[in-house]
């Protein structure tokens, strides 16, 4: 980027934002790292690569001036599992997941901090397992669990809500006008079809854990503390174990827990989401029965 590629840019008077040239160096690293497919501009990893220098003074030039707009967003669909129809994945452009990258580092660092001991997803450090582990180990403390799962969550989340959220924690300027434009990016369809997006943040973009999470730290986990403090819980981005003392609290706290998310624009998944008595689960596992 530029004649040093690795130093700290130097503010610019003439630009809106004072954005490093080493924070996109070290995003695009990690862009680089984890491969992936192209987006709808059909550049991928390799050709951007061929001009990394150049394509990354361009997107720093075009962020810092406020001009930089992202692409379509590719979809692309995956089947689910036991033939659950499919998955919609939303695959940016390369120089998109850059940016996102940037942005989601910046966020990561200030978030991870505050971010709830319960919180598992998609988070350095941790793991479904460790969130397995200690679901296993409150099973043994707590006899019943809720099970729950948030209908189509990437595809519902409140724009507004989640830029409410961004904002109180950042005061880079460019991060939360870019996060808006990143949200509202229309999704190319494999038909070539374009689809504005008014709500949601798609699988598959770098920026999407990070704002999913932090949506959930407020819609979810904070709640929790507050209004629920004796039952704990695991949650997986938007799959979550939450274990109460006895089938009428689960139910309850069910109740509770669909109306606190309806009122933000989400449901609890009717079918996927349900309350089960753990005991006897766990004494059949340790027993070895089926």
């Amino acid at each position: 980027m530029g004649e040093e590629p690795t130093g700290r840019s130097k503010p610019v008077k003439w630009k809106s934002f004072d954005i490093e040239k080493r924070l996109l160096l070290g995003a695009w690293e990690k862009v680089r790292a984890n491969g992936g497919a192209p987006g709808v501009d059909a550049v991928g990893i390799a050709a951007f690569q061929e001009r990394w220098g150049d394509n990354l003074y361009k997107l720093w030039n075009r962020m810092s001036s406020g001009s930089y707009f992202p692409g379509p967003v590719r979809a692309v669909e995956i089947p689910k599992d036991h033939g659950a129809g499919v998955r919609v994945l939303g695959v940016p452009n390369v120089a998109d997941r850059v940016a996102q990258t940037a942005a989601a580092m910046l966020l990561e660092e200030k978030l991870e901090p505050i971010f709830h001991p319960g919180s598992y997803g998609y988070r350095p450090g941790r793991s479904a397992r460790d969130a397995v582990a200690a679901c296993r180990r409150r099973c043994w403390e707590h006899d019943w669990v809720i099970d729950c799962d948030i209908r189509a969550f990437f595809d519902s989340v409140p724009h507004d809500l989640l830029l409410k959220a961004v904002a109180h924690h950042t005061s880079e300027r460019w991060v939360l006008l870019y996060v808006e434009r990143w949200l509202k990016a229309p999704m190319q369809m494999p038909d070539g079809t374009l689809v504005p997006r008014e709500k949601g943040t798609p699988q598959g973009s770098p920026i999407s854990p990070v704002l999913a999470n932090l949506f959930m730290h407020y819609a979810f986990d904070r709640w929790m503390d507050r209004e629920h403090p004796g039952c704990p819980f695991e949650r997986y981005a938007d799959d979550i174990v939450i274990h109460c003392g006895n089938q009428d609290q689960a139910r309850q706290l069910r109740a509770a827990i669909a109306e606190r998310l309806q009122t933000l624009g989400l449901e609890l998944h009717p079918q996927k989401t349900r309350i089960v008595y753990c005991k006897e689960c766990v004494t059949n596992v340790e027993g070895g029965a089926a």
